[in-house]
């Protein structure tokens, strides 16, 4: 029973269940797709196949004996609690696009989770992390619509 304390053997297969959970669901996803060699589905396979591959290697770590402790912190102070409000402003970016994307579109909606998560990182340059954000994600619904993905309109309050 000490041994089983000693050596955390159910963080390796806590990974290399989660690897299969993703393997599981992506039958779910079309692996490939007509617009492209590579569906939704290939990347959730990926994903999967590199948590089990990990997750073994975990266990070969956790079997040798390996000594898991933490590291020390590199840019951060250890001691110091963590910023409540960065994490929240980066938790309403995450959130964000699920929320209006269908109602401002790619680019207004990028703008703004792009604003919020620098700003969560210390930016105070509110007008160019804006200008920024529109440019990144206008960026990438002009190149989603090339390889063919309807992402709705460019900015579906404005009609377009």
């Amino acid at each position: 029973m000490a041994l089983l304390r000693e050596r955390p053997w159910w963080l390796g297969l806590a990974v290399i269940f989660m690897g299969a959970v993703c393997i599981y669901a992506s039958t779910e996803l079309a692996a490939t797709a007509q617009y492209a060699a590579i569906g939704p589905g290939m990347f959730v396979i990926a994903v999967g196949v590199g948590l089990i591959g990990l997750g073994v290697l975990l266990l070969i770590q956790i079997a040798r004996g390996e000594v898991f402790e933490p590291e020390e912190t590199e840019n951060a102070a250890s001691g110091q609690p963590m910023d409540k409000r960065a994490f929240f402003t980066a938790l309403v970016a995450a959130i964000l696009p699920a929320l209006l994307i269908d109602m401002l579109g790619l680019p207004l909606t990028g703008m703004l989770s792009f604003m919020l998560v620098a700003r969560a990182f210390g930016s105070r340059r509110l007008v160019s992390d804006l200008i920024i954000g529109f440019v990144l994600a206008g960026l990438g619904w002009l190149l989603f619509g090339w390889l063919g993905l309807d992402l709705g309109g460019f900015l579906p309050m404005a009609g377009w």
